[in-house]
Parts: C-alpha cells; sequence; structure tokens
C-alpha cells in the first residue's frame, strides 16, 4: 500500500512538474482553434532579450495553477518579436510584455495587461475574463 501511495506522489509531482502551458502555433491557428472551442484567447506580445518577459515565462507561466486555468479554459498564443512572429497591427504596443485577452474573433475584451503580472494576480485577471466570457456566451 505504501508503495503504491509513494508511486503516486511521484507520478502527480512528475506530471505537475512537466506541465507546460499549450501555445498555438501561431495566431492564426490560434485564433481558428479558439472559434471551434468557444474559448477566450491570451495573447502574449513577448521579446526573448526583454527582463520582464523572461521573468513573466520562468515564474506565472510556470506555475502549475496558471497552466492548468490556460489549458482548461483559454487558447493560448505567443508572438515574439524578436522572431518576427505575425502580431495584429491593432494588438502591437511599444512595450512588452502585453497580455491581451481577447475573444475568439480576435477582439480585445480589455485593455492589455503590461508588465510581469505575478502568478496571484494573473489568475485573478484570468477569472475575471472567464466569467466575463460566460456572460456574454450566456447572453447569446
Amino acid at each position: 500500500m505504501v508503495k503504491i501511495f509513494v508511486f503516486l506522489v511521484i507520478t502527480l509531482a512528475t506530471s505537475l512538474m512537466g506541465a507546460e502551458i499549450h501555445w498555438a502555433k501561431d495566431f492564426k491557428s490560434g485564433i481558428e482553434t479558439a472559434k471551434k472551442a468557444n474559448k477566450p484567447v491570451l495573447f502574449v506580445f513577448s521579446r526573448h532579450t526583454c527582463k520582464y518577459c523572461v521573468i513573466l515565462e520562468e515564474t506565472t507561466f510556470k506555475d502549475a495553477k496558471v497552466i492548468e486555468a490556460l489549458n482548461r479554459d483559454f487558447v493560448s498564443i505567443v508572438s515574439y518579436t524578436d522572431e518576427n512572429d505575425f502580431t495584429p497591427q491593432e494588438l502591437w504596443r511599444p512595450g512588452t510584455p502585453t497580455l491581451w485577452f481577447l475573444l475568439p474573433s480576435g477582439e480585445p475584451m480589455f485593455q492589455p495587461l503590461m508588465g510581469a503580472v505575478d502568478a496571484d494576480n494573473f489568475l485573478k485577471a484570468i477569472a475575471i475574463v472567464k466569467e466575463e466570457f460566460d456572460t456574454m456566451k450566456a447572453e447569446k
């Protein structure tokens, strides 16, 4: 019995530590997935050499609760300026990281969040976005 419990704990810990955000291949395919799944979109405008982008990726986007919530309730897309990834002109901002919450159509739901948002505040933000999105769906 103890061996089974230890095995389950190790398996769970390994799966949680290895969990990652399921990023869409690119903006277009992410929007197509969001439309099919009828989910809101997290769109991150980022850069590999940006200090705060790296902090966001290494902290908030590695948090198990954030990963779980995003993979369950959102379609996540990242666009790196230093890789010349496609970013719609209306979502371009001079600073990174910029975090947009979009409707499945690609239209912004709110003004973007700017900077490295910590996991707790990010979870609060995505809860608000999910609630607003669910309300909009129910009204249709």
